[in-house]
């Protein structure tokens, strides 16, 4: 996500901002997995798990120190969703679960459609820039089903 965020051309956006953000979204994600909504967990599990998960890095691996509150309060500004970089990095998440999601697909050649990971993401997105990055993924997805149903009807 951190690299997505470079990749916007938004200047109304802390770009720098942004980057720290995902990173450290990305901290609670590498210590409790990606949570897929096909996983069955609930919103509210999720958020236990990565809060849970949080407490651990800040306080038990960094020990509270400087560097653990800052870290702390940049996922807290994530979690909040209030602010415009906080909001635009949670599309950049979503949008990168449509992306790999979308990368599996043909990485597995056209025998497994994830559909369920589009459809909870790519109509989720709220920023303009994302939404349309967004919108270039479901062409590019949509041109692929088709020449694999056109070449291997046996793939949907």
């Amino acid at each position: 996500m951190a690299v997505l965020a470079l990749c916007s051309s938004d200047q109304s956006l802390d770009v720098g901002k942004c980057v720290l953000l995902a990173v450290v979204h990305d901290l609670a994600e590498a210590q409790v997995g990606d949570i897929a909504p096909s996983d069955g967990i609930s919103k509210q599990e999720k958020r236990r798990l990565e809060a849970a998960a949080m407490d651990n890095i800040v306080n038990d691996m960094l020990g509270g120190g400087v560097a653990a509150q800052k870290i702390r309060a940049l996922w807290d500004e994530y979690e909040a969703q209030e602010t415009a970089e906080a909001r635009f990095v949670k599309d950049l998440d979503l949008f990168e679960m449509a992306l790999q999601a979308t990368e599996y697909e043909k990485a597995y050649q056209g025998k497994k459609q994830l559909d369920p990971f589009l459809e909870s993401s790519i109509p989720r997105l709220r920023h303009p820039e994302v939404k349309s990055w967004g919108s270039d993924l479901t062409a590019e997805r949509n041109e692929f089903w088709t020449r694999e149903t056109t070449n291997n009807p046996e793939s949907t």
